[in-house]
């Protein structure tokens, strides 16, 4: 009797914690289902390419703490859009499904709101497939469920802010730190409070420089003549737009944001006459390894996604729900577009009664 198999890709950007969602996939397939698993190579362009590798209890070895993935990953290749060079571009969905199925009866996609979207239009067209929440943006619409990758991402930001404080301090100077997020403020909210930030500035709430101004004269008339802005690279001024660094075209969310943390900086130089810093993360907060939380997220994940494989539960993607109960969301929930920081959420509202500012 032939064996089941599973199908398991990586997509959208790196994250810690995926190889811990793969090994997890991979031990509760084969120990408690007995299924095969098959790994495609660089998201959807390793299904259209048929790029293949099974994964065995061998292959999952001592990946737990690696950082990245061992499957790789791609932004850039959309089924339904699929880059065929020399700025074409050709839809092959039916293509990817009927791969898919060949090799496995179920994919587990493991990404972002991007990736899950993908999954999701696959689904309207007959792929059975289940999601696994990855995103250091935190920004799924999975209920209040956290992603993993984002906890690793925050702490690694909050570590940032720890040694800028000193230099900061040291020289009495104004520094920015840009961080990431996209369209969404939970890296600079957490890292920002965790590192004690001054002001915190998020796509969610509007700044002023006059306001940022104001709060770093309260320092200085409080003794304190150094202040530390967490800035996430989609923050913009009231009236003003985001700063886009460059357009990706075939990505599957073509523009890249990024600048604001050096023009947040430049103009509080300016109208300040204060020496003020800039500091760019950039994609330091997807890489290492993962915190212990994430470990722990990701595996629970990655068995739960197993299990609902096995249950043919089709067309949901796991999140933590209550008591460290699984709660499976819709896919099309998933993929409606992403959570955004509400301004009186309580890590926001907390921030605000201990004294840091948003620029609001």
């Amino acid at each position: 009797m032939m064996k089941k198999k599973i199908a398991v890709l990586t997509g959208g950007g790196d994250a810690p914690g995926l190889n811990a969602v793969i090994r997890a996939i991979t031990k509760t397939a084969i120990r408690e289902y007995d299924y095969e698993v098959i790994g495609f190579r660089d998201g959807f362009r390793g299904v259209v390419e048929e790029n293949i590798v099974y994964l065995t209890e061998k292959e999952v070895s001592g990946i737990l703490p690696r950082g990245g993935t061992i499957l790789g990953t791609s932004n850039r290749d959309s089924p339904f859009k699929f880059p065929m060079g020399n700025g074409k571009f050709e839809d092959k969905s039916d293509q990817c499904i009927q791969t898919i199925l060949k090799y496995a009866e179920t994919l587990i996609s493991i990404g972002g709101d991007g990736s899950l979207m993908l999954s999701y239009e696959l689904s309207k067209k007959g792929l059975p497939v289940i999601g696994c929440p990855k995103t250091i943006d935190n920004d799924l619409r999975v209920g209040d469920a956290q992603t993993f990758g984002f906890e690793s991402a925050y702490s690694f930001a909050t570590e940032a802010l720890d040694r800028l404080h000193t230099t900061a301090e040291s020289h009495h100077r104004i520094i920015c730190l840009e961080v990431m997020g996209r369209y969404a403020g939970w890296i600079a909210l957490y890292s920002g409070l965790a590192g004690g930030a001054d002001v915190i500035l998020i796509p969610e709430i509007p700044f002023k420089y006059e306001k940022i101004i104001a709060k770093i004269d309260r320092r200085l008339a409080a003794n304190k003549k150094f202040s530390l802005i967490v800035v996430a690279e989609g923050a913009k001024p009231k009236d003003g737009e985001m700063s886009i660094q460059k357009h990706v075209v075939a990505s599957i969310d073509p523009v890249r944001l990024g600048g604001i943390g050096n023009i947040v900086a430049q103009k509080l130089e300016q109208m300040t006459g204060r020496e003020t810093r800039s500091t760019v993360l950039g994609h330091l907060q997807r890489g290492g390894s993962p915190t212990a939380y994430d470990r722990i997220l990701s595996t629970i994940y990655g068995v739960s996604a197993m299990d609902l494989a096995a249950k043919k539960q089709y067309g949901y993607v796991v999140t933590l729900g209550s008591n460290n109960k699984i709660l499976p969301v819709p896919l099309a929930e998933a993929a409606s577009g992403i959570r955004n920081v509400a301004p009186d959420n309580g890590v926001v509202m907390a921030a605000r009664k201990i004294g840091i500012s948003f620029g609001d």
